[in-house]
């Protein structure tokens, strides 16, 4: 016998109960029979019937209680309503609470043969309907697996590709020092020597440069929070660029700036910063500038540069503890096709000079102290990078 056979007949009075579950059971229908609502409810918690027939009106807790109570152990039972004719109200009242049809007395078996019917057509068009949101849910859950895989063998592959351009500059680099220094020692050429050294020298800076970069970017760090100096970072950065400046020609400019003052020389008030974190950031920026002015031709006179490069480090405390550092130069500045791909992976505009991830892991940083970082600039007319660290910052994970 199938589970749309089984049936559970609920009325108060034994004859009628007793003809109504003869008629069912030559039928086909495995019939079991409750006086009351409350017997019908014990027995429908001890084994769930598919389809439920009642009468509405019956001592205690009536039909249209019980289809309640049904419904809200399985939604999906399927409830016929008994019901004589003057009380075609209430009926209409079980239709609203999901009753599956309702038939009067005196029953006519043509009638109540449609009322199973519709039930058990109900209930199949039910299990339908779940087996089917069943298998889109499955599908969707399958397509978006696919979907996500597709992305990430995208992103390997992308960094893959990205990476592989960036050794192979390196090493076309390498390769290039050692012919020097190779055509250096047979033919005993110092300047062959000096310059495969110092392009030796350089390639290993940048892969030193590129292995840090991605080791940053790739394994999260914690950070520290302290109450500090905004100005802390900005001045070691500038002490440890100031070399590097002088030998390239170039201004670098320190400027201090109290949002509450207006540019008095009291101390800055203290932001709440990792200052390890944002020295990392700032050195990026400021080394950035300093490249940028010298490829627009900044430099000593005496090895054909043209005076006036500078990069200015500003550093602005505002409103809350929050500060903003705000990195300008006059170099070769950026064209607009480039700007929205300078904080993607392995992207440079210092072509075989750049590892493609400093700007990168410089957003991750600021982004996690809840900060933000903008720029502004042009082909030729110099940039600016900004960075801006509110002033209630919530720790969180690079």
């Amino acid at each position: 016998m199938t589970e749309a056979l089984s049936l559970l007949l609920v009325d108060d009075e034994e004859g009628i109960r007793r003809v109504l579950a003869l008629t069912l059971a030559d039928a086909g229908w495995r019939v079991r029979t409750a006086g009351s609502a409350e017997d019908a409810l014990a027995q429908f918690r001890a084994e769930p019937a598919p389809v439920v027939v009642t009468d509405i009106k019956m001592p205690g807790m009536d039909g249209l209680e019980l289809l309640q109570a049904l419904k809200a152990l399985d939604q999906e039972t399927e409830v016929i309503l008994i019901t004589g004719h003057g009380d075609i109200d209430l009926a209409i009242q079980g239709i609203k609470l999901d009753a599956a049809d309702f038939v009067t007395k005196p029953i006519s078996d043509d009638a109540l043969d449609i009322a199973l019917s519709r039930a058990r057509e109900r209930r199949a068009m039910r299990r339908a309907i779940r087996e089917h949101t069943e298998h889109l849910e499955r599908l969707v859950a399958e397509k978006t697996r696919e979907l996500l895989n597709a992305e990430r063998l995208a992103a390997v592959g992308q960094t893959v590709a990205g990476l592989s351009h960036a050794i192979k500059n390196m090493a076309s680099g390498l390769e290039g020092s050692l012919f020097l220094l190779r055509q250096g020692l047979d033919k005993d050429h110092r300047e062959h020597l000096e310059q495969g050294w110092e392009m030796l020298e350089a390639n290993v800076q940048k892969l030193k440069r590129l292995s840090l970069d991605m080791l940053r970017f790739a394994r999260p760090e914690d950070l520290h929070p302290a109450p500090t100096d905004p100005a802390a970072p900005a001045r070691q950065v500038i002490e440890l660029l100031r070399p590097q400046a002088e030998a390239a020609g170039i201004e670098l400019k320190l400027v201090l700036q109290d949002f509450l003052q207006s540019g008095a020389p009291a101390p800055l008030p203290l932001a709440m910063i990792d200052a390890e974190a944002l020295h990392r950031c700032l050195l990026n920026l400021v080394g950035n500038g300093l490249d940028a002015c010298v490829d627009a031709g900044f430099g000593p006179a005496q090895a054909g540069g043209k005076p006036g490069g500078c990069v200015t480090l500003r550093v602005e405390s505002l409103p809350g503890g929050g500060a903003s550092y705000a990195v300008a130069d006059n170099g070769c500045g950026i064209a607009e096709t480039d700007r929205d791909s300078l904080f993607t992976a392995f992207f440079s505009t210092k072509g075989a000079g750049g590892s493609g991830l400093g700007l990168m892991t410089t957003k991750k940083t600021v982004e996690a102290h809840g900060g933000s970082i903008h720029i502004t600039s042009s082909k030729n007319n110099g940039s600016e990078f900004i960075i801006l660290i509110p002033g209630r910052y919530e720790n969180k994970v690079l």
